[in-house]
């Protein structure tokens, strides 16, 4: 457990998530709302309903149309709040729901969120959390309801919608309405997304640099056609569950606990993290079986050994260059359960309805002509990647990305590798790109959030005593430091927050308190431990 000093220091940032009335707090809101809804008149859209949502509302959401895959049945309101849901025709075969959230504390601040996976769901948790912090937010279905893919099937404008227009057309519509709801334009734009949601942050300065002032990316799905190819290339590794080359999830936990031995003391302590992955590249060959022990679960036969080698390994083409990075070394053990565990999943919809348009393909079939075909093909643009960011850097606009080192889903690797090549692409040194671009790995986070490390650094809403909202512990308005404030406020490291979880990898439980606080160090740099005996005190690591 942190010591009760470093508790209380970290909690006295902790206020309720207002801030002061932008609107003239005097007028009738929830009339304001009602009526601003019946009023408004944009071309292509249609309001399906205006409602004012008092602050606590629990509100619930419609579970028809596929919604039930997106597993947001709920979302609670931290903000009197003007709920605006509309019908956004995007083409004569296309549309969207987009939904605009106007809180009453509005700070002058507009943001967009984004989406996840392939998923045509609003992140009504990012817009509740927005709302908490004062910001005008909206948020889109991507043009699509629910996580399939059947919409994309022989309609390349939905593919559209996913890729790009669906978020850009809210920017541009949310904009306007914010302006109109408020009677006075916004002050600064900024963008809250990870996953999918962090290539259409990418993406948008990439092709749109003056959507937004600020860009928080999160665990970024950029490469998108790559990224789906190396999700699928893992089932012609491990084979399915007869298969002589499969490792069960059994031994994969035993596994990374192998891997831990090799490698979690070379950040200069052994603490259950692996600090920087692209230090370790462990010997699997440690847990061969000796002879005769080929069915114990605590070591490897073989096949398994190969298998395991090659999950940890680069993804190569046919042309022998690289598709994609490995899986980093400590994300195994979730992994298991997602990437290697349901690969097919992750290709089967993208490769039926997009790629091939042939709903009787066999995802079981893909080979890496597959993945060339693919990364050739790039529907609707999808793939993010240019690493071209000048238009963005002459709009003045600032990007934080952020990437855990233990992510499951997008291996870390990648985004490294993604800020390099803005260094070659744009001929620019680290130092001339932290004015406007910054990186930082989160050791021991997972995809997005959760895991081991000190992985609350602000990117989410975890509960009443959860955020704190100063800007070194939360990312989000660390961002608006710096777009606001300029290079005072640019961000060295980011501050992550590990709450004591008795039942890892389960829900960390606030109530029990902090276990641990560590700063995040912008890349290329890397965090170092100098006081293995107090790891759990930020000051105990250095930055090199």
């Amino acid at each position: 457990m942190l010591s009760l000093y470093y508790f209380l220091v970290l909690i006295g940032g902790v206020v309720p998530l207002v801030a002061a009335h932008y609107p003239d707090h005097e007028i009738d809101f929830p009339r304001h709302c009602v009526n601003f809804g019946a009023s408004l008149n944009l071309p292509n859209v249609t309001v399906n309903f205006a409602e004012h949502v008092p602050a606590g509302t629990n509100l619930t959401f419609s579970q028809d149309y596929g919604l039930d895959t997106c597993q947001r049945p709920y979302q609670v309101v931290y903000t009197n709040t003007c709920r605006i849901a509309m019908n956004v025709t995007t083409s004569n075969r296309s549309s969207l729901i987009l939904e605009a959230w106007f809180p009453k504390n509005w700070t002058g601040r507009f943001l967009s969120t984004g989406n996840g996976g392939q998923s045509g769901c609003i992140q009504y948790e990012d817009m509740a959390y927005a709302g908490g912090l004062g910001f005008a937010s909206v948020g889109a279905n991507n043009g699509h309801n629910g996580t399939g893919g059947l919409a994309f099937f022989h309609n390349p404008d939905v593919v559209i919608d996913f890729s790009w227009r669906s978020m850009h057309t809210g920017v541009v519509l949310g904009k306007e309405m914010t302006k109109l709801f408020y009677g006075r334009p916004y002050t600064k734009s900024y963008y809250l997304g990870c996953s999918t949601g962090g290539r259409q942050g990418l993406y948008a300065a990439q092709e749109f640099p003056n959507d937004f002032d600020g860009i928080l990316a999160g665990s970024p799905a950029i490469d998108r056609n790559a990224l789906v190819a190396w999700n699928g290339h893992f089932f012609g590794i491990t084979g399915n569950s007869t298969s002589n080359t499969f490792v069960s999830a059994a031994k994969w936990a035993t596994v990374h606990t192998e891997i831990l031995r090799q490698c979690d003391g070379l950040d200069g302590v052994l603490d259950g993290i692996i600090e920087d992955p692209t230090l370790c590249y462990p010997r699997p060959e440690a847990l061969q079986c000796a002879p005769g022990m080929n069915t114990s679960s605590t070591c490897l036969t073989s096949d398994q050994v190969l298998t395991v080698r090659a999950v940890l390994s680069d993804y190569i083409g046919e042309d022998r260059q690289l598709i994609f990075p490995r899986l980093q070394p400590g994300a195994e053990l979730g992994a298991s359960k997602s990437v290697l565990g349901a690969a097919l999943i992750f290709i089967k919809d993208w490769y039926k309805y997009v790629v091939y348009q042939n709903a009787s393909w066999d995802p079981a079939s893909f080979n890496i002509k597959d993945a060339t075909y693919s990364i050739a093909l790039n529907p609707a643009n999808i793939a993010t990647f240019k690493g071209n960011l000048s238009a963005f850097q002459s709009a003045g606009g600032k990007v934080m990305v952020y990437h855990g080192q233990q992510d499951d889903v997008i291996t870390s690797p990648n985004t490294a590798r993604y800020y390099n090549h803005v260094s070659n692409v744009m001929g620019l040194p680290s130092k001339d790109l932290d004015p406007f671009f910054r990186f930082f790995r989160v050791s021991g986070m997972g995809h997005c959030s959760k895991g081991p490390g000190a992985w609350q650094i602000g990117q989410t809403y975890i509960g009443a005593q959860g955020n704190a909202v100063d800007s070194q512990h939360n990312v989000l308005m660390r961002l608006v430091d710096w777009v606001e404030n300029g290079d005072r406020g640019a961000p060295e490291t980011i501050t992550g927050v590990k709450y004591v979880n008795v039942n890892y990898p389960g829900t960390d439980t606030i109530a029990l308190g902090v276990d641990f606080v560590r700063n995040h160090c912008r890349y290329p740099l890397r965090n170092i431990c100098v006081d293995a005996s107090a790891h759990r005190d930020p000051r105990s690591w250095r930055c090199e």
